[in-house]
């Protein structure tokens, strides 16, 4: 039944395109098919083994945006509360016009961001690094704000600093793929009181005993820490070969971080990431434990984006998808992809990890890798085409 799937895994790892890779498949909520193969470090030929530690980056966000949540299942915000209410420095932000020729060209937003706005990437924020020749883009490297800035500071003292910089667009009124979420962490802090890793351990990582999960890699569990590889021809992403990453060969250290990343500090494993996607698909709760309500969730897989907007990157067409709270949602699967696949709802990471779930065919899929780039790979879309197709079949 899965046979197609471990040999397309093992062809990607041969043919040096990956170093290695983990993969689970679910109908419901149960694990109906696991694997790996290939090395956790091509140089010493060390084998990838199931707990083995990635960095998850993006997926991070999913697990930032469900803890933020749970705050609002407790009455702590509402997602139509402006965000200045809580984090004043975002009161009386500039927004730059779509004519702007420079960043001092901006002018102040007529609206305020919502909470809403953040989770669905909606805000007005960005990145530094989807559209690096952008003004907006230029300005948050400029101040060593973008996602890929190495950041040393804490959340707090990131949020003030990006305050000060303009919005690219007018609150909710499009969709940019941003540090939005690492501005829920810190709204996290705020409405829980807690540092966000602490908040975070206590409401999510602890109960659901993901135990491999967390900031940083404690000393006696480095040597489970996968090895993050780019490709030496970076824009030819079916070309071999791979070479360690020099940028974030340490970024997964045995030491906490000061930046607490919201939207993509966290190191995992497929196991712990496993059972948090099974925590979802079971309407919230595992283990005889509520993290959720069923209705949380259901809103949560409603699109927020405004009408005619959709999820638009410069360079990884996502055709027929918008954004819901923390997730994207597959509101029209295109003529290459499964009838099985609307109101799919995922998400991923740069350095090659991902999961999704398609309600449609009760079914659910991970596969980690390390990779940089590795977000909307190639080989995360032959093993999606090659799980709806077994599912066509039935499993």
């Amino acid at each position: 039944m899965f046979s197609k799937i471990d040999e397309a895994m093992q062809r990607y790892v041969d043919d040096e395109i990956l170093p290695g890779v983990s993969y689970q498949i679910l109908k419901g909520s149960e694990i109906v098919h696991a694997g790996q193969v290939g090395y956790a470090d091509i140089e010493s030929k060390t084998p990838l083994q199931d707990d083995a530690i990635y960095r998850i980056a993006s997926n991070t966000k999913l697990m930032t945006s469900v803890v933020l949540m749970m705050l609002y299942e407790r009455g702590s915000f509402d997602l139509n509360d402006p965000l200045a209410n809580y984090l004043p420095e975002f009161t009386d932000m500039l927004v730059l016009p779509k004519d702007a020729a420079r960043i001092e060209d901006a002018t102040p937003a007529a609206n305020p961001i919502l909470i809403r706005h953040l989770l669905s990437h909606s805000a007005g924020l960005s990145y530094g690094f989807v559209e690096p020749d952008s003004i907006i883009d230029q300005a948050y490297n400029a101040a060593s704000l973008g996602g890929l800035a190495g950041i040393d500071t804490d959340l707090e003292t990131y949020t003030h600093a990006l305050a000060r910089l303009p919005l690219a667009f007018e609150p909710g009124s499009g969709w940019r793929y941003s540090v939005a979420t690492d501005v829920c962490a810190r709204l996290v802090e705020v409405l829980s009181g807690q540092k966000f890793d602490v908040c975070l351990a206590k409401m999510l990582l602890e109960p659901l005993g993901l135990i491999d999960t967390g900031f940083f890699v404690p000393e006696d569990k480095i040597s489970r820490l996968t090895t993050l590889y780019t490709p030496v021809h970076p824009f030819e992403p079916m070309k071999s070969g791979l070479t360690v990453a020099p940028m974030f060969g340490e970024r997964a250290s045995t030491q906490k971080p000061k930046f607490l990343s919201g939207g993509g500090g966290l190191v995992s494993t497929l196991p712990d990431y496993s059972r948090f996607i099974q925590m979802i698909i079971n309407d919230g709760q595992w283990g005889g434990r509520r993290y959720l309500l069923p209705e949380t969730l259901k809103l949560m897989r409603e699109n927020q984006l405004a009408e005619g907007v959709v999820v638009n990157f410069p360079f990884w067409p996502m055709p027929g998808t918008v954004f819901g709270l923390g997730f994207a949602l597959k509101e029209q699967p295109s003529e290459a992809e499964s009838a099985l696949a609307v109101n799919e709802y995922h998400w991923g990471g740069l350095m090659g990890t991902h999961s999704w779930i398609a309600p449609q065919a009760d079914i659910a899929a991970l596969c980690f890798t390390q990779r940089f780039p590795g977000f909307w790979h190639p080989y995360s879309h032959e093993f999606k085409r090659l799980v709806y197709e077994a599912a066509e079949i039935g499993f």
